[in-house]
């Protein structure tokens, strides 16, 4: 008996073959592709547009207005999913698909599951050269969809329409996978996207995925549990594999079991509620005083679901030379990293083995003790940090206390690049676990508003009662703001925060931290601007159907933040904030940075020769 075949285009099948895609989550079915972002042009539109007009009720398209805001959105889809679901971008050939390469990149860093599903090149050659084809004078099937190898997970051309019965499977695997997890790359031809193929039926059959647990080897946890066993001073490192690893409740329990004092990442912040007993604080360059201070003493460190960045570790500097690292991450590239001892295997389960080689191990009562008291002394500083005086200027930190005492626990905090995601992690108190997404993997500035429209379509889906609140800079938005359409055009509400300071207020301040004159990072100090003027970002907000109104201080930021959350739609409040000594100026590690070694200026000498005096601190080891 022959096997049952249906005759499709290549890009028909793509498209059926996802909307029989699901995942079990939590005892639900749910199709584990969300739908899309899609800009249709000659590269996609008549054949995979096509294909998608017929599912519009199993993955809807939205419309989006900039194909790197399409892949932002994508990426905070998914992690407000907790990897679990993801959604594609659709880019037509040529320039609307090398402007996914930062979403990509930023999706990469992130370990984020997106699709790209993008127009290529004609395979036959015959029209060659088309429009917007990159054409290489020594490779002709070399091109710039090329250039997502490195930014991708997975990267495939189809040439062929049989090709995907291997790749979109291929595909998926990799995005769902806790080790390999990221963005995967599909080029499309686009005389390949309509040519036809006797697909067996069986390949379109409804399909449900679950996420893989990998058990870490007894062997590894044995040895981990013996090294925590002899700890003095030990402590945890929650990042964001604790959350995708759905392992808070387990992390919480053996931190409990063990008195063991825990410190967060920026991509972990959430993990624990503020007022927690062990939760010690956010750590590193970005962090807290608290948690710095344990992260100095520690003779034992446990690292769960991290992959230990510059941020997080204060370039190498913040803990001990002799401390020793224990690493529980799903993948190897992470769990070995600076002679950690590696336990390579799921959080969760990790975790529940961890607890149960470690018996009746506790933490010295003076360890913890030290760490509540450092804890108890930040507490006392956010409080005044974020508290509002008609002596102070107008700060980040401020506006960012207001809303915090004003908004519902299960609200979603959205945030990336600038000064903001410094200031809302060291400030922020988290009222529920995963409600803070505080994007610095890839620390991409635009990621903001687009990431909080993406981030609202998936808190709809579940809660919709529920606000998304998007803290931006005025630099962050002058680049990339045009989500706030589409968040009206598609009534997915967001809270917008923007708060001005005149320019690239944070990286002003860098220049200043290493001795260099304010330039061309304030539009003040920028010399080639005769005379700097305000932009009337209210007025801007409200042409593009958001409601919109400017505050002048943080007594007035929270009263117009109760309107916010009574509105119906995308709402936008500007506030002016000081661009000069208006930071959080505790908490912070050292960072490596490159300062130069010779200059002219003795201020630049001297902070470089400053700067130079913690490098004795940093550990060596790779």
């Amino acid at each position: 008996m022959s096997e049952a075949t249906i005759r499709l285009t290549t890009a028909q099948a793509i498209v059926r073959w996802l909307a029989n895609q699901f995942i079990e989550i939590d005892g639900e079915e749910y199709r584990i592709c969300g739908g899309g972002f899609g800009i249709f042009g000659h590269g996609n539109v008549t054949c995979l547009g096509e294909a998608l007009y017929n599912y519009q009720d199993e993955l809807p398209l939205y419309r989006g207005q900039n194909e790197q805001s399409m892949g932002f959105a994508a990426a905070a889809y998914s992690k407000q999913w907790l990897r679990q679901r993801f959604m594609f971008a659709t880019a037509s050939a040529g320039p609307g698909t090398s402007n996914l390469l930062t979403s990509s990149a930023l999706a990469h860093a992130n370990r984020l599951p997106m699709l790209m599903l993008c127009g290529d090149a004609y395979v036959t050659r015959l029209p060659d050269p088309v429009l917007q084809q990159m054409e290489n004078f020594y490779d002709p099937t070399f091109g710039v969809n090329d250039a997502f190898k490195p930014v991708t997970r997975y990267w495939d051309r189809i040439t062929h329409p049989a090709q995907i019965l291997n790749s979109l499977p291929n595909a998926l695997a990799t995005m769902m996978d806790p080790a390999d997890c990221g963005p995967a790359f599909i080029g499309l031809p686009q005389d390949v996207q309509g040519w036809t193929y006797d697909y067996p039926e069986i390949f379109f059959e409804k399909k449900v995925h679950r996420i893989r647990r990998q058990m870490p080897d007894t062997l590894e946890v044995a040895d981990a549990a013996a090294l925590l066993k002899t700890a003095k001073r030990p402590m945890i490192i929650a990042g964001g594999g604790v959350q995708y690893s759905r392992a808070v409740k387990e992390l919480t329990e053996f931190a409990e079991a063990h008195d063991m004092p825990v410190v967060e990442t920026i991509a972990g912040r959430a993990n624990m509620l503020n007022d927690h007993p062990l939760n010690i604080g956010p750590i590193g360059v970005t962090g807290s005083d608290s948690a710095n201070a344990i992260a100095e003493k520690a003779d034992v460190v446990l690292c769960v679901g991290t992959r230990l960045a510059d941020f997080i570790s204060g370039s190498w500097t913040a803990f001990s030379h002799d401390a020793k690292l224990v690493s529980l991450n799903a993948a190897r590239h992470d769990a070995g990293k600076h002679l950690s001892l590696p336990v390579v295997g799921d959080a969760k389960l990790g975790l529940l083995a961890l607890e149960e080689a470690m018996a009746d191990y506790k933490t010295p009562e003076d360890w913890t003790g030290f760490a509540k008291s450092e804890r108890k002394t930040w507490n006392e500083y956010v409080v005044e940090n974020t508290s509002w005086g008609t002596n102070k200027p107008n700060t980040y930190a401020q506006a960012i206390g207001m809303v915090n005492g004003l908004c519902d626990k299960r609200d979603r905090v959205v945030v990336a690049a600038g000064g903001l995601p410094a200031e809302v992690t060291a400030n922020w108190r988290t009222l529920d676990i995963g409600t803070v997404d505080v994007e610095f993997g890839y620390s991409c500035m635009g990621y903001e508003i687009a990431g909080g429209w993406g981030a609202r379509i998936a808190q709809a889906e579940r809660e919709p009662d529920k606000d998304t609140i998007v803290w931006v800079g005025d630099g962050a938005y002058m680049m990339l703001n045009s989500d706030i359409y589409s968040s009206v055009l598609t009534r997915k509400k967001m809270i917008v925060m923007l708060l001005d300071n005149g320019g690239w207020a944070v990286i002003n301040k860098l220049q200043n931290n290493v001795g260099s004159e304010s330039f061309n990072c304030l539009y003040e100090d920028a010399p080639t601007i005769p005379e700097a003027f305000d932009v009337d970002y209210e007025a801007h907000a409200a042409s593009m159907g958001a409601t919109a109104e400017t505050v002048s201080n943080p007594e007035e930021l929270g009263e117009a933040f109760k309107r916010a959350k009574a509105s119906d739609k995308t709402y936008v409040i500007v506030m002016k904030v000081a661009a000069y000594d208006s930071w959080t100026d505790q908490g912070h590690t050292w960072w490596e940075c490159g300062t130069p070694a010779v200059s002219e200026s003795e201020k630049v000498r001297a902070a470089h020769e400053d700067w130079e005096s913690a490098r004795p601190k940093q550990r060596k080891g790779v």
